[in-house]
């Protein structure tokens, strides 16, 4: 007869195997060509797969191998100069619950697989780097949405790719710099004369605000981590940078069909702002708005100080400035959400 303790443990082992069964998993597969003569033909596909028990939607976050957009997807080694090639494509704003809302996502079912094509001569410059043979591995976080709509990161197990890159090392890209708009509406081009004021204002409070407030503040410090003089001093510069832009002759792009993403950059094609889906629903002021969605993008240019994307959203943010206020002073939607300033801190 079992005793009751090893019922118990019975009965806790049986849950943990169904708990085992149902775990969500991804596996993540890079392949392309064993090699190309010109970087321009350097097209890879990566098959995400589900593994697991559960039908999952995966956000198409734009650093995740899901979006095609040229972000910095992948992490690439090798060459004849033993580097890595040179990241030159885009950064963009993105808030995962806001993706999540608009059903940004992948749903693949158990088994199912999606295969997506990436022009990595769109982000990467191999120039430098040199010819040889690189491995291709895609970033393998991803965001899961989860019954309730809470949001949730999955890693996924990791095949690479190898290939030889040789003959034409890098492509050039270049901007239309003749018109003020690119695609636009007359009702966009209403609604970013709008955000151009938004962000000409918030640029210019949050400029004086810093040289009025020397010391530590609780502005600073929930976005920006540890008050020290060259954190305030950083900040301080890429806000002066971003005040002297002037946001209304910036050209605006707004060919981007990326329901889930706000706006991305090319930081070093400075002006330059290409709008996605987000961006339109987004209000001109307030949290990640559409004024403060270009404080964001205008932060990336790599003249105003070439700030990155270590996390997104004012949850992460607010993390980040706790962990790492090294980062967090060179993090684009801390800039935001301290020029944006909802709800109010002094």
């Amino acid at each position: 007869m079992f005793t009751s303790t090893v019922r118990t443990a019975l009965l806790a082992l049986a849950a943990s195997a169904v708990a085992v069964n149902a775990a969500q998993s991804i596996s993540l597969k890079v392949t392309g060509p064993e090699s190309v003569d010109t970087v321009e033909n350097l097209k890879v596909t990566t098959t995400i797969t589900n593994t697991g028990d559960e039908t999952l939607k995966l956000l198409n976050d734009p650093l995740s191998p899901l979006s095609q957009l040229p972000a910095n997807t992948f992490k690439i080694s090798g060459g004849s100069r033993g580097a890595s090639p040179a990241f030159t494509g885009i950064k963009a704003k993105y808030v995962p619950e806001v993706a999540a809302a608009k059903q940004a996502y992948t749903v693949l079912a158990p088994g199912q697989s999606v295969n997506i094509e990436h022009n990595l001569s769109e982000a990467y410059s191999f120039s430098d780097s040199g010819e040889g043979a690189y491995s291709f591995e895609a970033n393998n976080v991803f965001y899961a949405v989860g019954e309730s709509a809470e949001i949730s990161t999955l890693h996924a197990d990791v095949e690479a790719h190898t290939a030889r890159v040789a003959g034409k090392l890098a492509v050039s890209r270049r901007a239309d710099k003749r018109a003020t708009y690119n695609g636009c509406s007359s009702s966009q081009q209403s609604g970013l004369v709008s955000a151009a004021s938004a962000a000409q204002s918030y640029a210019s409070s949050a400029l004086s605000y810093l040289n009025s407030h020397t010391s530590s503040t609780s502005r600073f410090t929930t976005w920006f981590g540890t008050y020290t003089a060259a954190h305030h001093t950083l900040v301080d510069t890429h806000f002066t940078n971003i005040n002297g832009n002037n946001f209304a002759s910036f050209l605006y792009d707004c060919t981007c069909t990326d329901s889930g993403t706000y706006a991305y950059v090319y930081p070093s094609d400075f002006g330059h702002i290409y709008l996605c889906g987000a961006f339109w629903s987004a209000p001109n002021t307030g949290t990640d708005s559409r004024g403060g969605t270009l404080i964001h993008e205008s932060s990336h240019f790599t003249a105003n100080g070439g700030t990155q994307d270590y996390v997104y959203g004012q949850s992460g943010c607010k993390s980040l400035a706790i962990s790492n206020s090294n980062n967090a002073v060179m993090n684009a939607d801390c800039h935001e959400y301290f020029a944006e300033n909802n709800p109010s801190l002094s």
